[in-house]
């Protein structure tokens, strides 16, 4: 390689332990002697080697200067970034903190929408159940006490209060003074609420026994509460622009304050309507009709304790409550699911959509009670049933992982723990490998093939063909009719149920299939 090549080869690379070479190359170039020199005379430069050095030589400063200015931008520009991203996470840590302070201030969907739009839209729930609780006499306590000592002790109240409502899925709305206010049923809605609502009750009524007890055992001033408790109809929202806070209103809220104010220091006072929800659940004293201001005469009852065979040697709800309650769940699961149904489902699912799911859920209480399936095993059934084709929503042709993913997912927000988790998804996982091992596969077969033995069924296994077709399964129409006929022929009813329910035997419908796609 020439001089001259090893210049230009140097002044197009970006290495620095190159660049300082071209100095002396530059020198070297600038003492060569073209061939023929003896044709100018000894020791002579021809004038335009000595412009050609010249500008050979300005070029190298203007390549120093660029190489040195671009180092001092890239360092800049580099620090810029360390800065900015320092900058992004301090901003994200300030926002999780804000996103902290709003959810315990704010229901998380409020929170939400109050980051998301500004504002929050008040909402109506036709299903709640309101708890107020006040300390009795506390006027005159107040009066009496160091007011430190009053804050400290309603603090100490409160916060267990706190760790109650958070234990049932309970909503705290406010304190009010020495009033505190909670409500069932938002902002997600159940069926369970006025079960939950009491159950939190009884453990702060507990609480409140026991410190009364220490306090009388110490000579001391003690602290009784008096509880009252309704269910009805609330409108829910967040209220205020700079001190805003979560508040309910309605009619509801009016008669929940009055139940407690109707109360009885240490005694839980419900309404006729609370107890006609709770009833099977818990020993209750009816204390007849009273009036109640602006209200009339209203029945109230005064809870006593969870029934005997629901509790264990504590009070304390035992396995067959919970297995109660986990039967309640099961709609508002159902719902839930639907719901995500609604929302999240592609307009193209024609079969695998909300109707169908609903079938499915509708063929498996009417075969788990025709086939006299026992409760234990029924819930285990009806959560399969509920998730077994939800996996079309978010993969197509991996559904059954899916619907798996999905139900882990929503399970424990509704209370039910890992053990039922494993036993809906194996028996999603059988309904989808065929494997019918127990009368509870059988029965969810059933219920997903149901389709096959209907009136509706060509209507059906065309919404099918389309949905299949447009997910990517293609498959010609004679083709397809061949695979319905061979399905029609092999399949059968696996329940003797299932088969008394059957509307259109497999003969008719094979032969209505030909007339359908021609």
């Amino acid at each position: 390689m020439t001089t001259g090549q090893l210049f230009i080869e140097i002044m197009l690379s970006d290495r620095k332990t190159d660049f300082f070479l071209l100095f002396p190359i530059a020198a070297t170039l600038f003492s060569c002697k073209p061939s023929g020199e003896e044709a100018y005379g000894s020791g002579t430069i021809p004038v335009i080697f000595l412009v050609a050095g010249g500008i050979i030589f300005f070029l190298v400063i203007q390549l120093f200067v660029y190489r040195y200015l671009r180092s001092v931008f890239a360092k800049k520009e580099k620090n810029l970034e360390d800065l900015l991203k320092k900058k992004d996470e301090e901003l994200l840590k300030e926002k999780k903190k804000t996103e902290e302070i709003l959810a315990n201030i704010l229901p998380k969907g409020s929170a939400d929408e109050l980051m998301a739009k500004g504002k929050v839209s008040k909402i109506k729930y036709n299903f709640v159940t309101v708890l107020f609780s006040d300390i009795q006499g506390f006027t005159q306590i107040a009066e009496e006490m160091n007011p430190e000592v009053l804050i400290d002790e309603l603090d100490k109240f409160f916060f267990h209060f706190d760790s109650v409502v958070e234990k049932y899925r309970i909503e705290k709305i406010k304190t009010i003074g020495d009033a505190y206010m909670c409500a069932g049923g938002i902002p997600e809605r159940n069926r369970t609420n006025p079960v939950e609502v009491i159950l939190a009750a009884l453990e702060m009524q507990q609480y409140m026994e026991g410190l009364k007890q220490s306090s009388l055992a110490q000579g001391m001033k003690y602290w009784d509460i008096r509880i009252g408790i309704h269910t009805g109809t609330v409108i829910a929202g967040v209220v205020g622009h700079k001190k805003m806070s979560y508040d309910i209103w309605g009619d509801t809220v009016n008669t929940a304050s009055r139940m407690e104010s109707s109360g009885e220091a240490g005694k839980i006072n419900i309404s006729g309507t609370t107890y006609e929800f709770a009833k099977d659940f818990f020993v209750c004293e009816h204390r007849g009709r009273m009036p109640v201001k602006y209200k009339g005469e209203i029945d109230m009852y005064f809870v006593k304790s969870i029934k005997p065979e629901l509790c264990d040697e504590n009070g304390q709800p035992n396995e067959k409550f919970i297995f109660r309650m986990l039967m309640l769940k099961l709609e508002d699961v159902e719902e839930a699911v639907n719901r995500i149904f609604l929302e999240e489902a592609s307009p193209d699912l024609y079969f695998h959509n909300v109707q169908f799911a609903k079938g499915i859920n509708s063929q498996v209480d009417l075969l788990a009670n025709a086939e006299q399936i026992p409760e234990e095993e029924y819930i285990n059934l009806k959560l399969a049933s509920i998730f077994l084709i939800t996996g079309y929503i978010n993969d197509y042709n991996n559904p059954a992982e899916e619907a798996l993913k999905l139900m882990t997912e929503t399970l424990p927000r509704f209370g039910f723990d890992k053990a039922y988790v494993a036993a809906a998804g194996k028996i999603i996982l059988n309904s989808f490998s065929e494997n019918y091992q127990s009368a509870v596969d059988m029965i969810l077969h059933d219920a997903r093939y149901d389709y096959l033995g209907r009136v509706d069924y060509l209507k059906l296994t065309d919404k099918l063909f389309r949905e299949r077709n447009e997910h990517g399964l293609k498959t010609d129409i004679h083709e397809w009719t061949v695979i319905q006929k061979k399905l029609l022929q092999t399949h059968d009813f696996m329940t003797k149920s299932g088969r008394l329910l059957r509307s259109v035997s497999m003969e008719e419908q094979t032969a209505s299939l030909d007339s359908w796609y021609k």
